[in-house]
């Protein structure tokens, strides 16, 4: 069995006094697709955040054997973590290409300014549709072209892994079912691990190989993204009350 990158044990978090998450247990193997599930605030967000080191937690989370507890938000980021945060997260008044470049800064190590189109150029095959627009500004591009792009440029500081919250988010049908073709196609490809926190519970289980349900700030399902159905999903949501998000 692969061996575990991201690790959460018995993990609590809060919004000042507000407790959202309440002993959660997850684990992300290596290069390993992780969907974790639920209804509007249901603690999706605040799962990642926590790893990220955005939110006040207890409990033990680890990456590689790093205890990410000691670490703030910065130090979790040169670890190999990327966090595309739900709404896109681009820098709309940045052009494409200053966008993607701010993705090469995350590399622990230096990318000499020679290296930096071909880098691009790499993370550019895999979206296409991005080189047509390099020298847009990144607001003028559709909310797809953002989440493409947010990608993009999460890719190109080499995480081992990275959280995806709610990318589906305001997008159309058609363009949701490209972006998560696309997911599914960067993760095989450039063998990046992926947490990903999501409301289509169709596509997701279908991307995943394995699936975590929060309901209530809690964890009330897991196993193989493939073992769980829809009927599963909608005892798990009722089971739980829902908290904040």
């Amino acid at each position: 069995m692969t061996a575990a990158l991201l690790e959460l044990t018995g993990v609590s978090a809060w919004y000042g006094q507000v407790q959202v998450l309440r002993d959660v247990h997850l684990t992300v193997r290596e290069g390993e697709k992780v969907t974790v599930l639920g209804p509007n605030g249901a603690g999706k967000t605040t799962l990642l955040r926590a790893v990220s080191r955005m939110v006040r937690t207890a409990g033990g989370l680890s990456l590689a054997g790093v205890d990410l507890a000691r670490q703030d938000t910065a130090d979790v980021a040169a670890l190999g973590v990327a966090h595309v945060p739900t709404g896109r997260g681009t820098f709309t008044d940045l052009s494409v290409l200053d966008n993607l470049r701010l993705g090469l800064t995350a590399r622990t190590t230096r990318v000499r300014r020679k290296d930096e189109l071909r880098e691009i150029d790499a993370v550019l095959a895999a979206f296409p549709g991005l080189g047509e627009h390099l020298n847009r500004r990144a607001g003028q591009l559709s909310g797809g072209q953002q989440q493409m792009l947010a990608l993009a440029r999460a890719l190109l500081g080499r995480p081992r892994l990275v959280l995806v919250d709610e990318p589906s988010q305001g997008l159309a049908p058609i363009v949701v079912r490209e972006l998560f073709a696309t997911l599914r196609r960067l993760q095989d490809e450039w063998g990046t691990a992926l947490l990903l926190a999501e409301q289509n519970s169709r596509l997701s289980l279908d991307l995943a190989d394995r699936a975590y349900v929060v309901a209530g700030g809690r964890c009330v399902l897991d196993g193989p993204a493939k073992e769980i159905s829809m009927d599963d999903l909608h005892h798990a949501y009722l089971g739980a009350g829902a908290g904040a998000s």
